[in-house]
């Protein structure tokens, strides 16, 4: 065996191993939670607080992880039909239909394993109000206690200390909850030892973000990301969590030390906006890997979190970091002028050659605007731009041949592009 394809065995064997066996323990550990009287809190991704649960030993469930396991794993659509069945409307989002179907057919995971009833709906509303009714809609059917939590809309490049104040209001509040159905007072050392814990692992994190500006880049922005964000989010705030990125951000090193890509031959670099289409993820990245195409950042792996611009939880100051990150470190809770610098300045650290829109026809969060943003990009801007439509959670609305098309034409017009601009001769 060469000595490329033995390192290229043993990154799979690391990190994406670890991967798979914490998030099957998370499963496992939801599974039976009922009979370990464990308390669940259902929660989003976006901005979440999860540090703040596990300082009370709670496990956290979010919906919408659900609802992209039964898609990546193609168990997406009977549950979508069962949706539209009960009354939910064919362009309602994917996330909410697939989850509502799957409670409606026994709230099963992809894995099969049972998916406990929360303990407390905490509906950290950050910038997409569908949230708002879908946890609404957890809590009807379910009979759990429902919090809203009320996150401002960031109006400025950075939160008022009044925001700031104002979601602290509320976290006290959630802790009283917590405080009441866990039995117990909130160990505010155990909660700073937790934060503390979870910006270890944002510094990782970010150390691997920045790991793609490298040519050729060690991982895959965009599709690599989506595998590493389970761990990031459900157990960010533990020693788990650190340790598995600090595994991470090590074979990803020595990749990047050894010049091996993750694409190999890397002949084009972009940027992808927009959620993966998870019913067919892998036949995505083949098309786009087949012209050397890698993805050096995406803005999708920054819904729950920005970290590669600098931004830590603060273990001195627990409840206002965490509403910091709620406010404003993350994508979900940014205007458009912020999404937009975003990914300019992606294009610029990162050498991008060309940014991919990847619009959802089922997230208006994602997708509005997103035709406005190609102009701005194009022509403002000159950065070559592909925009392609499906969605990720719907298998329907995935052409393969029209798709492999347009990603065919662009990435042809843009190689000749870049022969010219190096000066080749036809």
């Amino acid at each position: 065996m060469m000595e490329n394809e033995v390192k290229e065995k043993a990154y799979h064997g690391q990190m994406h191993r670890i991967q798979k066996e914490l998030m099957m323990r998370w499963y496992s550990q939801l599974d039976q939670a009922e009979e370990t009287g464990t308390p669940v809190v259902y929660m989003m991704v976006s901005g979440n607080c999860v540090e703040l649960l596990h300082a009370f030993g709670v496990l956290p469930v979010y919906p919408e992880i659900n609802a992209l396991q039964l898609a990546i794993r193609n168990q997406s659509l009977p549950a979508l039909l069962k949706s539209e069945e009960i009354g939910y409307s064919s362009d309602n989002c994917g996330y909410v239909k697939a989850d509502m179907g799957s409670y409606a057919m026994g709230n099963k995971s992809s894995l099969a394993t049972k998916i406990p009833k929360p303990s407390l709906i905490l509906c950290n509303y950050v910038g997409c109000s569908t949230y708002i009714k879908w946890f609404e809609h957890i809590a009807d059917l379910t009979k759990a206690p429902l919090y809203m939590l009320d996150i401002p809309f960031v109006r400025e490049d950075e939160p008022s200390s009044h925001d700031i104040h104002y979601v602290v209001r509320q976290l006290h509040e959630v802790v009283e909850i917590l405080e009441k159905q866990t039995g117990r007072k909130l160990d505010w050392d155990h909660l700073r030892a937790t934060v503390k814990m979870a910006r270890q692992a944002e510094d990782l994190w970010s150390q691997v973000k920045h790991f793609a500006q490298h040519s050729p880049s060690p991982f895959d922005a965009y599709f690599d990301s989506t595998t590493l964000m389970g761990p990031l989010y459900v157990y960010r705030g533990t020693q788990d969590c650190v340790d598995f990125f600090r595994v991470t951000a090590n074979e990803l090193r020595e990749r990047m030390h050894n010049g091996v890509g993750v694409v190999p031959n890397e002949k084009f670099r972009i940027v992808v906006e927009g959620p993966p289409p998870y019913p067919h993820f892998r036949v995505f990245r083949e098309m786009l890997a087949r012209w050397g195409a890698c993805a050096v950042a995406s803005t999708y792996s920054t819904v729950g979190g920005i970290w590669e611009f600098g931004f830590r939880h603060d273990p001195n100051r627990p409840l206002e970091s965490i509403a910091e990150h709620m406010l404003n470190h993350n994508l979900a809770n940014r205007n458009f002028l912020q999404r937009y610098a975003q990914i300019k300045r992606y294009i610029e650290e990162y050498s991008a050659d060309a940014l991919v829109i990847h619009s959802v026809k089922s997230c208006r969060l994602f997708s509005a605007g997103q035709g406005d943003m190609r102009e701005y990009f194009t022509r403002d801007l000159g950065i070559p731009t592909l925009f392609v439509e499906s969605d990720l959670e719907d298998p329907r609305y995935f052409a393969p041949a029209q798709m492999r098309n347009r990603i065919d034409a662009f990435f042809e017009a843009l190689e000749h592009k870049k022969f010219y601009r190096q000066g080749g001769t036809a």
